[in-house]
């Protein structure tokens, strides 16, 4: 692995450090971010994509609270 010096010296390289100071990192984690944002759009598990997976697993959800809340209407006994 990298030691601690040699981190240290790269981090160092990294330049805008008198005018940004800890923020100079800012605009490669944004890239990062959207990068992995895109990815999770765009690519392709077999046949589905993150967001795929989201939307179906949301929907088994919310049917299963359905479900639920339909049992419960029918065992609770009718007040006259």
């Amino acid at each position: 692995m990298f030691s601690r010096a040699q981190v240290r010296r790269v981090l160092q390289r990294v330049p805008g450090k008198q005018r940004l100071g800890v923020y100079r990192f800012l605009p490669f984690f944004f890239v990062l971010g959207g990068t992995m944002e895109w990815i999770m759009i765009k690519l392709r598990v077999g046949q589905e994509t993150f967001y795929d997976v989201y939307r179906r697993k949301a929907s088994e959800r919310q049917y299963q609270r359905r479900l639920e809340n339909a049992s419960e209407t029918e065992l609770q006994p009718s007040i006259k």
